[in-house]
């Protein structure tokens, strides 16, 4: 069931939202070659515990019923999603994607994103800006009453048409008191229209881009979750509030939601 917030729910999650984004611009910061995933996640942390919320990755339990060892995923190279943070130092030329989630009063924000680690590749720089242009291009189609396929279109195509492939086995979603409520936001076409979008509906938008197949599965660690082909991935989400005319990022990071804005009006929508 597609969850409606209130107005003091709405609070919350902006809260939540807000207290998210400054996590992830912390570790954002931090990224740089030598520097531990483990420090990463160590960061993240402490942003959310000194802002009187608790990590919503830590201690979650997700396929396998074993609880997150992290306070936040951390992800590099070939490594899409749920990454487990520990003694593994970045290199230059790495990418790592880092995906939060901050709970307040009961409420959560989820945000993700990709970072270069030192000077990377040109095709690496490319699979990460686009995976982000993704992203405002799909909350551009936000607005109420239009629907949910029309965000998917727009990862897809625009994935697609840089040479790169969308994940299907992993979606966006609702988000709220829970981290996973509907509805399910893919980031391909389905076939079908999907759910229309009401003011009041908090989402994370997810685009999850490969520059290989786009096949994935589980890695060693039963955790990890890692393409097939070994090629890089780029995972960028932000939670947003369906308003009267348009969206509202809640997981803002300075300097993120101006870069957007020209991608999202450029597809037709309004961020408000």
């Amino acid at each position: 069931m597609i969850e409606i917030k209130s107005a003091h729910e709405i609070e919350l999650m902006r809260e939540a939202g807000r207290i998210t984004g400054l996590a992830l611009a912390a570790v954002g910061a931090a990224v740089r070659p030598g520097i531990t995933t483990g420090a990463l996640a160590d960061i993240a942390r402490q942003v959310i515990v000194k802002h009187k919320a608790v990590p919503t990755f830590l201690g979650y339990k997700g396929h396998d019923k074993v609880p997150f060892p992290g306070a936040v995923c951390v992800s590099v190279n070939d490594q899409l999603i749920h990454g487990v943070p520990g003694k593994r130092a970045l290199a230059e030329g790495d990418i790592v994607s880092v995906d939060c989630g901050a709970t307040y009063k009961g409420y959560i924000g989820d945000s993700s994103c990709t970072w270069p680690v030192g000077r990377v590749s040109a095709a690496a720089v490319k699979l990460m800006e686009t995976t982000k242009q993704c992203f405002y291009l799909a909350a551009g189609q936000v607005k109420p009453g239009a629907r949910i396929s029309a965000l998917s279109r727009a990862i897809q195509e625009h994935a697609e048409r840089n040479g790169f492939n969308v994940v299907k086995t992993y979606t966006g979603h609702g988000v709220g008191r829970r981290l996973h409520e509907d509805p399910e936001i893919p980031c391909f076409v389905t076939g079908g229209r999907g759910p229309r979008l009401y003011p009041g509906m908090t989402l994370a938008i997810e685009p999850m881009v490969c520059a290989g197949d786009g096949e994935v599965d589980y890695g060693a660690d039963h955790s990890t979750v890692v393409t097939l082909d070994g090629g890089l991935c780029a995972h960028y989400e932000h939670t947003i509030l369906v308003t009267e005319s348009g969206y509202q990022i809640l997981t803002a990071r300075e300097g993120d939601e101006s870069w957007g804005t020209a991608y999202a009006m450029a597809a037709g929508g309004r961020a408000l």
